[in-house]
């Protein structure tokens, strides 16, 4: 048993003293902010932000393509005063000038271009009559370590060390080589929106079945803060780069894939040369009708400034990707692999053996200014609740699946309440068909099903144990078919997809199941949506759901098998039990924490559905998910909140009331967090809305948890929160707002949480939220061994509020030995590039409100025992494992909360609806 884990997290070193680099800055200026923004409003006149320049592309060009250049600023687009790139060398005027000039000629059409040349000439001329004057390089000594201290307690860095700091730590490591192996990686720099990560360059190489499959080491870059951490942290993470060789769909397939374009620097001299690889995004232009770059791409503009190489043009390189990724001369270029352009041989994930050696090459590259956190060590012994036993010696065959089984009829019956369950099954394959009913009666215990009715009928049924199922299976026929949506682009997307949906529902209607006389559940087989990824919006999915709502029917789906599934028994047992999660037959487990834990506890979770206009019914929408689970049993042991009517109802019925209120929001929201938190927007836009909508926003969803917690007022509760999921509305959840046993809502001042209920605990979960928030592991001993482990882990302070919970790896990934080498194979394992490796994440656990010894004292309860942190982060941490489930993501009541979302789909109006 591992007794430390290693988080990839490094913070700046307080023995190192003060951290002061030297650089070259560059403002804009009023004189060139104001000439390029008359230049911008009259290229595009429709703009609804003339006022604001697109400099996206100009700094990717500059980053790409001017010598030195670290980082570019935020908001240099909207105010000339602000600092607008960073640079450990001047770049001079006569490389500063063209990229300005050739990214202006870009804002217009090509018949306009000349606009751009004369932009170019004036930045160069002389004559001070007609010279728009270039802005001058200021000397600046930067603080990367400046931070501000939350009332809180936690470190805050300067807004700017967001996107300056990960570039600086990317090229300070970018000079070194990683030697590993006998092979020796060199690494790339990768600025994008997104972050900022390190590619190994040129690729590796995976020869399998004749064909050359290429991948890359990654390290992915981010600046974050930690609850009531005196420190802010830099995290690393790693994976593997995988390319793209061969692209198994058609051009007006490709919405939009990364290409990395690497381009020598068309001017002599000058540092961190060769250490960058360029953005774009390649992807069909509907406008066109053609392959095309998109997405604020520099890759059009670079041959205006360099005219002496050939730089892959879009449809050369969708035929040929293979040849550029090799390199043409010297530029290359690589499409960055998607699942949805087929299948790659190299596996993703790297396991921990070789995720280690990096971590302590980046450790070594990042000394004397960053050091690495402190390993974590168990907190608890009690890792996992009072599960069954496991199969093995003393007991005999099945015995485990035995008492599986009568756990899951006990919580089948008690959801059921004496209701008979009505499943009506929709296959499209025969051995689904058979694979769902055979499996049904293992998962609870049951004998093979009778079958009922005419010889024709193909009804089954099962009795017994206080429990009636009676199965009806039937032809998907056209239910199953892809949704026909209209292609006139004159009418928005979101209404002719309603209009599609609309038509689906009326075709459920006309193939109504029998309106249950007590819990009806709809199981169907439908295509992988990867199927449907051809034509957009055309999954049929959303609107069976929608449809099967409307008749009052929960609805669950299986996939349909392909030519070489062997998992079908799998996919249908976790069919089932999905189908009897949306029943609520389903049981907390009961914990092993200890007598610190009140008996009568009850668990709420809070999720915030947050659809834009990209989401499953191309409609925004947001809405607030409460469910309660009460362990001690009772029919009503897993319930929702219904705001409408203010009370509790069954899980189930929670499902179907969302599915009713789902109405579109006017406006659509960003999904990001707020400048300046740990996972604040790096680039892009926000859609717009109405002045002071997210306002109003907030305001509504604060008013909606502060009633709920009067409601749970009548016993101990602990509440629990993703943070990166609910702060966008919850201001209060953001790392510098968060103040121990304190909440806080609005512009009102924190108040004690003991005021919104004597005998509540609030607990925020967080993962990596695709913005690497929470730092990647390993866990390692003396020895040098690493590998992975399960467990509760802190720093071992007794007033520690922050813990990470490990879960062990699931029974359904295969085991791969810990020392697979992927990046640099060795003799004995070949193929280990073909394997795919998973991680298990860590969860971290942030007791934000418990019974501490001043919140009783605040509460007047001097004589109350205080609680300990570390027994409500076990608690949590223990709430992830379920039955034979894996263990979950989430705790069990969050895990339940952010499932039900499934049911929220706001479908716009059709041209009916609005002609009437």
């Amino acid at each position: 048993m591992y007794h430390a884990i290693r988080v990839a997290a490094y913070e700046p070193d307080p023995t190192h003293g003060p951290w002061r680099e030297e650089m070259k800055v560059l403002r804009l200026g009023e004189e060139l902010h104001t000439e390029l923004t008359k230049m911008h409003a009259e290229a595009d006149k429709n703009s609804g932000r003339p006022d604001r320049l697109p400099v996206r592309r100009l700094n990717s060009l500059l980053q790409g393509m001017a010598p030195g250049v670290i980082a570019t600023g935020r908001n240099a687009g909207t105010d000339g005063r602000l600092p607008w790139l960073y640079a450990r060398e001047a770049v001079p005027p006569e490389v500063l000038a063209p990229v300005i000039g050739t990214w202006a000629a870009g804002m217009y059409r090509e018949e306009d271009d000349a606009e751009g040349a004369d932009l170019e000439e004036r930045l160069c001329s002389d004559d001070p009559t007609e010279a728009v004057q270039l802005p001058h390089w200021e000397t600046e000594w930067v603080d990367l370590a400046e931070t501000s201290t939350s009332p809180g307690g936690t470190a805050e860095p300067a807004a700017r060390l967001y996107s300056l700091l990960p570039e600086w730590v990317a090229f300070r490591l970018a000079t070194r080589t990683f030697r590993t192996g006998g092979t020796t990686l060199h690494f790339r720099v990768e600025s994008s929106g997104n972050g900022t990560r390190l590619v190994s360059w040129p690729p590796q190489r995976y020869e399998r079945r004749g064909q050359t499959w290429y991948y890359s080491a990654c390290l992915s870059i981010t600046v974050h803060t930690v609850p009531f951490a005196p420190r802010f942290r830099v995290h690393v993470s790693t994976q593997v780069r995988r390319w793209a060789t061969r692209l198994d769909v058609s051009p007006h397939q490709l919405g939009g894939t990364t290409v990395l374009l690497d381009a020598p620097l068309p001017w002599p001299g000058g540092p961190d040369r060769h250490h960058r690889l360029m953005v774009n995004t390649l992807g069909y232009d509907r406008r066109m009708k053609d392959l095309a770059w998109r997405h604020h791409s520099p890759a059009p503009l670079v041959p205006e400034l360099d005219i002496v190489r050939n730089y892959p043009q879009p449809a050369a390189l969708f035929t040929h990707p293979e040849r550029w990724i090799n390199g043409s001369g010297d530029v290359a270029a690589g499409i960055v692999y998607h699942p949805s352009i087929g299948p790659h041989k190299v596996g993703p994930g790297l396991m921990p053996r070789e995720r280690a050696d990096l971590d302590a090459w980046v450790e070594e590259g990042l000394r004397p200014m960053l050091t690495r956190i402190p390993d974590l060590t168990r907190v608890t012994r009690s890792n996992t609740p009072s599960l069954l036993p496991r199969s093995g010696a003393g007991r005999g065959p099945g015995v485990r699946e035995a008492q599986l089984a009568l756990q899951r009829r006990a919580a089948l019956a008690r959801a059921l309440n004496g209701r008979p369950l009505e499943i009506a099954m929709f296959w499209q394959s025969p051995e689904t068909r058979a694979a769902l009913l055979a499996e049904l009666p293992k998962l609870i215990g049951f004998p093979s099903g009778e079958r009922v009715g005419p010889a024709d009928d193909d009804t089954w049924q099962w009795r017994g144990e206080g429990i009636e199922i009676r199965v009806r299976a039937r032809p998907a026929g056209p239910l199953a078919d892809a949704l026909p949506v209209s292609r006139e682009r004159k009418r928005p997307r979101a209404v002719r997809l309603a209009e599609a949906i609309e038509g689906r529902c009326q075709l459920v209607a006309d193939r109504a199941v029998p309106r249950p006389v007590g819990v009806g559940v709809v199981i169907a087989e439908i295509a992988g949506k990867e199927r449907f990824a051809t034509v957009p919006d055309s999954d049929p999915k959303h609107a069976l759901r929608i449809g099967w709502a409307r008749q009052g029917l929960l609805s669950q789906f299986v996939n349909l098998p392909d030519d070489t599934d062997s998992g079908l028994e799998h996919r249908t047992r976790w069919t089932w039990l999905d189908a009897f999660r949306q029943l609520g037959a389903i049981s907390p487990p009961a914990h092993r924490v200890g007598a610190g834990i009140p008996g009568d506890l009850q668990y709420v979770a809070l999720w915030l559905v947050r659809h834009t206009r990209k989401g499953p019914t191309r409609c925004p929408v947001r809405r607030l998910v409460a469910v309660r689970v009460r362990p001690e049993g009772g029919p009503g042991v897993i319930e929702g909140w219904d705001a409408g009517r203010a009370e509790w109802v069954p899980y189930p019925d929670l499902l179907l009331l969302l599915s009713r209120t789902a109405e579109p929001e006017a406006g659509e929201e960003a999904d990001a967090g707020a400048p300046g938190d740990s996972s604040a927007p790096r680039g892009g836009r926000r859609p717009a809305t109405r002045p002071g909508m997210e306002q109003l926003r907030q305001r509504e969803t604060e008013r909606q948890i502060r009633a709920l917690l009067f409601q749970l007022r009548d016993r101990p509760t602990l509440l629990l929160a993703d943070a990166g999921n609910l702060r966008q509305c919850w201001p209060g959840l953001r790392n510098g707002e968060l103040v121990r046993d304190m909440l806080g809502f609005g512009t009102e001042l924190a108040q004690r949480h003991t005021l919104y209920g004597d005998d509540l605990r609030v607990v925020l979960v967080r993962d990596a939220n695709a913005r690497g928030e929470v730092a990647e592991w390993y866990a390692h001993d003396a020895t040098d061994k690493v590998g992975f482990t399960e467990g509760v882990w802190g720093t071992g302070e007794t007033e520690s509020r922050v813990f990470a919970s490990t879960a062990s790896t699931p029974h359904t990934v295969a085991k791969l030995p810990k020392g697979l080498m992927k990046l640099v194979p060795t003799a004995k394992g070949r193929t280990a590039p073909g394997k795919t490796a998973w991680n298990p994440g860590q969860l971290e656990i942030t007791v934000l409100g418990c019974l501490s010894e001043k919140a009783l004292a605040d509460s007047g309860r001097e004589g109350d025992l205080p609680d300990r942190p570390a027994e409500w982060a076990t608690l949590v941490h223990q709430l992830r494992y379920h039955d034979d489930y894996p263990p979950l993501a989430r705790p069990l009541p969050l895990h339940l909360a952010r499932l039900a979302g499934q049911y929220v789909l706001p479908v716009a109006g059709t041209k009916k609806e609005m002609d009437t």
